[in-house]
């Protein structure tokens, strides 16, 4: 199990965030404290491999914290989650040692996502022996990063893409365009649409589902639940 400290502030956001985390398979959540400080006494005291760290805190900046940590010889990795979007923050984020930045507001899928990237990244990275090449270098890197999809088609917005993707998240059977559509308040025709968009983009997988008369209906899954 990957032990997780989840640093936040806010104790609603703090809440949130625990419980997204140990609804991620792989991973166990270390504790959950509300300052920099108290950050920095837990990782002394407690086994941790990643830190969710908020940058705005009430005794420090995120940052001071990373940078703290460090200078203390702990390897610890740390996923930024954040509302700072301004460019400085995020060079220095990465000069800190930052693995993964994931920006407030957040749905589960998207922290969802970091995780399992991270935890392919340490899959690969706690292997013994040595690369033979730069090919598994970058394949190693590249599990922590997001691909660009691209911009969206012509009448879909990002906002319905992550409603029906939360949705996905929930539904351990799959969803059906009908089903989408009720979860998400859009049409039949609109949550298939982003349906098939996410199973071209290689997020779901389509499958057919047999009842008891008629033809097959189509269910979409999270691919990573599929396998």
């Amino acid at each position: 199990m990957i032990r997780v400290l989840v640093v936040e502030d806010e104790p609603v956001a703090a809440d949130a965030h625990r419980t997204y985390v140990e609804r991620v398979p792989g991973f166990t959540v270390a504790g959950v404290v509300h300052s920099g400080a108290a950050a920095l006494r837990f990782c002394e005291r407690t086994p941790v491999d990643l830190v969710l760290l908020d940058f705005y805190l009430p005794d420090t900046h995120g940052l001071k914290v990373c940078r703290a940590l460090r200078a203390a010889g702990s390897t610890v990795d740390v996923i930024a989650v954040t509302s700072a979007r301004d460019l400085a923050a995020v060079r220095s984020a990465v000069s800190a040692g930052v693995v993964q930045y994931l920006l407030k507001p957040f749905t589960f899928a998207a922290l969802r996502d970091k995780l399992e990237r991270y935890a392919r990244f340490r899959q690969r990275a706690e292997r013994s022996g040595e690369v033979t090449g730069q090919a598994d270098v970058d394949a190693m890197l590249a599990t922590l990063r997001t691909p660009d999809r691209g911009s969206l088609p012509k009448g879909m917005s990002q906002e319905t893409l992550q409603a029906v993707t939360e949705a996905l998240a929930g539904a351990e059977e799959g969803l059906s365009a009908a089903s989408a559509a009720a979860l998400t308040g859009v049409s039949r025709v609109t949550a298939r649409r982003y349906l098939e968009y996410l199973a071209d983009q290689g997020v779901v997988v389509r499958r057919p589902h047999y009842g008891q008369v008629g033809r097959p209906e189509v269910r979409f899954y999270r691919a990573a639940a599929a396998e």
